[in-house]
């Protein structure tokens, strides 16, 4: 009996995955059906079937809207509030019921306001034109533009803004972001303490997600004392002024202090704006006024300690010192002092800048502290030269935080093991690290860290350490982006040598991931790997399209019909290489080609490999790329008009 049961279970569990699976299936056939009916069909059915698309249903008080019928329904109506929803969505369910009576509500004012929601998964087209990224999004219609709603979501809430926007005298607040054009932006920029410029261009999707968060940046900036502004550049009607501050992509922001230009690496929402910009406009030094206080970070810091010793705050040479501090405020921290005794410590005198390395990274094959005598007569380029000169003890510890900022240059000599600087594993660390020490003191072309293995775990897994079995192991980070490894064996100074000495002469092979080379490769798009990137892309011969592409990435997949296409098109060019690459499963052996995103296309000219041209700009079209590759080759035999 119990098997009898057992096997009717199986049964019926079988039968409703059967049942699942042909529902789900049905969806699709059924919404392919759909598609069909709307292309095709009979004529006598066209006005009815247009009737059905246009028609506003009611559901519980709240209009249904879509592609069809949404301008249609705007016509003539002074403030709609509509809701842009997903099925899926868990927020958008649970606020179902809350949205039903803000629709109740507002119908039973004089006059009512109509409550619409949009199916922004369905209606792809409306989700675009308002820029829908997340669910559920509510804009206020007010004579058929939208009004962001950024509030609380709840029923009070929205219905007092919405009878506000609602209101026969109520206007748009002005845009907090100041517009700059040729005729205002030198004006503007250098009078300004600081201000943030974003150059963006109209079609950049990037520069579309961006706008509302940077405009409810600038409106909070606005309030703060004092204000800080930010503005806007179309860099495409304003290409002089972009081309001055070398904008190459969008969205490309930039911070100007009394006109001087600096890099934007901050955060891109509304409050990471704020933070970051609130920080940027502080001072970019902190004063120190206690010994104690250097002599804690002398003592447990993990990076140089960068004190500039002045009189007082009248001090030419202390205005020179922030000036040199503010262009390099992302990447040092920096602290300056009036204090003698802090002087006495440092050894230092008024106008003098000291750099000491903690405690921790000191050895005897290297000063403990750098100084620098400013004079009046001092560059601000000398300045920060002898800060980034001396950052960098002879083996540091590099990690995540500190990899961007400080571990860029190559060669890069790193040794990986078990990293640790507390108390109970230090003497283990400084033991590997004081190997280490002896070698790199005879190599200073090369920079030279220890990392912690599981930091970089995926390091050594391309670097095919993952496994060595050995305490430490080393790999060199060498220019255009190769990679070499040690091979396993028994740490000490003489094996690091050996393997410091056959990279210096060239002896050693790179690592490169790579996937199989494909055995037929005849397609209209050439298939590229690691193994095959220099011999196919880097080929003086020829010019290369390259695609970078990531196999899950659905801009890639919805560009691969007419990248293939094109492919076809230009396939009796024997000069011209359409290829493409997945970036996910092997390594681009050379640092010109980065990938950030996907997909990432570049044209390698025959006369300039090692310069491409990245593909930027929304046209991912035959058109657009046929263009982009008739303005840029070098190889071309036929005009567009021939093939």
């Amino acid at each position: 009996t119990m098997r009898k049961i057992a096997l009717l279970l199986i049964v019926g569990l079988g039968v409703v995955h059967f049942a699942t699976v042909i529902r789900c299936e049905a969806d699709d056939v059924a919404e392919e059906v759909e598609e069909e009916e709307e292309e095709g069909g009979d004529d006598d059915n066209d006005e009815e079937d247009k009737d059905d698309v246009t028609e506003v249903k009611d559901e519980n008080g709240v209009l249904v809207l879509n592609d069809d019928n949404f301008d249609m329904f705007m016509e003539g109506k002074d403030t709609v509030l509509v809701e842009f929803y997903a099925p899926w969505c868990g927020h958008c369910k649970q606020f179902a019921s809350e949205y039903e009576k803000i629709a109740l509500t507002l119908k039973e004012n004089d006059p009512p306001i109509p409550v619409a929601k949009v199916d922004a998964t369905k209606s792809s087209s409306l989700g675009s034109r308002f820029e829908v990224s997340g669910y559920p999004t509510f804009k206020i219609m007010k004579k058929g533009e939208p009004v962001e709603y950024d509030g609380a979501r709840n029923e009070q809430d929205i219905v007092a803004r919405v009878m506000e926007v609602a209101q026969p005298d109520w206007k748009p607040p002005p845009e907090a972001t100041l517009v700059l054009t040729k005729d205002n932006f030198d004006e503007v920029v250098n009078s300004a303490d600081i201000i943030l410029v974003e150059f963006y261009a109209p079609w950049c999707g990037h520069c579309k997600q961006l706008a509302p968060e940077y405009e409810k940046a600038a409106k909070a900036l606005s309030q703060r004392s004092p204000p800080i502004s930010l503005a806007k550049v179309d860099a495409t009607q304003e290409n002089d002024i972009a081309n001055r501050f070398g904008v190459s992509g969008y969205p490309t922001l930039k911070i100007f202090r009394k006109g001087k230009a600096f890099d934007y690496n901050g955060p891109r929402e509304k409050i990471g704006i704020v933070d970051y910009m609130s920080e940027q406009a502080g001072p970019p030094s902190k004063q120190v006024q206690t010994v104690k206080q250097v002599q804690e970070l002398i003592k447990d810091g993990d990076d140089a300690v960068i004190v500039g010793v002045f009189s007082s705050e009248q001090d030419m040479t202390y205005d020179l010192y922030l000036e040199a501090c503010n262009i390099l405020r992302e990447d040092f921290k920096f602290l300056h002092t009036f204090s003698s005794d802090v002087a006495k410590l440092l050894k230092a005198s008024p106008s003098q800048v000291v750099m000491v390395h903690p405690e921790k990274f000191r050895s005897k094959y290297e000063r403990d502290s750098y100084t620098l005598t400013i004079k009046d007569s001092t560059e601000v380029s000398e300045v920060q030269d002898f800060f980034k000169k001396h950052i960098l003890p002879l083996v540091g510890h590099r990690k995540q935080s500190n990899d961007a900022k400080r571990y860029t240059k190559r060669p890069l000599v790193v040794v990986y093991y078990g990293v640790d600087f507390s108390f109970d594993y230090r003497k283990a660390t400084q033991f590997w690290r004081s190997k280490v020490l002896e070698v790199a003191k005879d190599f200073p072309e090369y920079t030279f860290a220890i990392a912690d293995e599981e930091d970089y775990s995926d390091e050594l897994k391309s670097l095919g350490l993952s496994d060595s079995g050995e305490e430490v192991n080393v790999g060199i980070l060498g220019d255009g982006g190769k990679k070499f490894a040690m091979e396993p064996d028994e740490f000490d100074s003489e094996v690091l040598r050996d393997f410091i000495m056959a990279f210096k002469k060239g002896k050693l092979k790179p690592i490169v991931k790579s996937q199989p080379v494909p055995k037929n490769n005849q397609g209209p798009v050439t298939v590229v790997v690691g193994k095959t990137f220099d011999d196919i892309v880097m080929d003086t011969k020829k010019d290369v399209l390259i695609e970078f592409y990531a196999p899950w990435c659905g801009h890639c997949k919805k560009l691969e019909p007419d990248y293939t296409a094109l492919g076809k098109k230009y396939k009796g060019e024997k000069n011209l290489v359409i290829a493409k690459m997945d970036a996910t499963a092997n390594d681009v052996p050379h640092d010109s080609y980065k990938t950030e995103g996907f997909p990432t296309i570049y044209f390698a000219p025959s006369n300039s490999k090692q310069s491409p041209i990245k593909f930027e700009g929304g046209d991912r079209t035959i058109e657009g790329f046929s263009k982009f590759l008739e303005q840029h080759a070098t190889k071309l035999s036929q005009s567009r008009d021939e093939l």
